[in-house]
């Protein structure tokens, strides 16, 4: 009996250890993007006001939202990374979230587009004067250069866009926006698979029953092997 209940100890304890680190390293994640420079966001920037409007958090170069009922799902909305000396920017993906960016007034030569993929919420992105809107004009309800400071407003919607025939989705799905320039192509209802050629739901019953049904054999062996060997001791 010692050795079954030492078994279910063990187990607990590695599914608590599982979930602390889990939420530790997200938390340890997001903190190294919000504290990626000295300071804090600054009153009257464009981050400071958005937060301030959307009852937010500063935190270090974030304004971050808290979700209602969810442990530690503290969420980047807004991003100040503006004046950080920074000479290239290589992943943002913790501020996939955010609706406003700031990244002027850094010495960066080049941004590539792939970094604002799936940003569906980004609003309001501010870059340095040399660089240009991710995605091009188009991508864009308004773009202008102020001084330093390149300001890219309004992320348009580029399944709405007739001039772009490379939006090809096959048949029996839907153009979806992915982000400033980017979309993806969405299965409608009842479609699934490659190319969504597969009709009907997918048949979840069929595919992880059996995978339930050995999960749960095996481990009755093994609790049964366990118990037997505990027993002769």
């Amino acid at each position: 009996m010692t050795a079954g209940h030492s078994q279910q100890n063990a187990a607990v304890v590695l599914l608590f250890i599982h979930v602390c680190f889990s939420g530790g390293y997200q938390l340890t994640e997001l903190q190294g993007l919000c504290h990626l420079c000295n300071g804090t966001v600054q009153n009257g920037t464009a981050v400071s006001q958005f937060c301030s409007a959307s009852a937010g958090l500063i935190d270090g170069r974030c304004c971050l939202l808290r979700k209602e009922n969810v442990r530690d799902a503290d969420h980047v909305i807004g991003l100040d990374l503006s004046n950080c000396s920074l000479s290239r920017v290589e992943d943002l993906r913790d501020a996939f979230n955010a609706t406003t960016i700031d990244l002027s007034l850094n010495p960066i030569v080049n941004l590539d587009d792939s970094l604002f993929e799936g940003f569906i919420q980004l609003a309001n992105l501010i870059l340095p004067a040399n660089l240009v809107c991710p995605g091009g004009n188009a991508s864009w309800d308004k773009v202008k250069v102020k001084g330093e400071t390149h300001f890219c407003e309004g992320q348009k919607d580029i399944c709405n866009q007739t001039d772009y025939l490379s939006l090809n989705c096959p048949e029996n799905s839907l153009c979806v926006p992915y982000g400033p320039g980017f979309f993806q192509c969405s299965c409608v209802e009842d479609f699934r698979g490659y190319k969504c050629l597969r009709e009907g739901e997918f048949p979840i019953i069929q595919v992880f029953g059996p995978l339930a049904g050995s999960t749960v054999l095996v481990s009755i062996l093994l609790w049964v092997t366990q118990r037997r060997k505990a027993i002769s001791v």
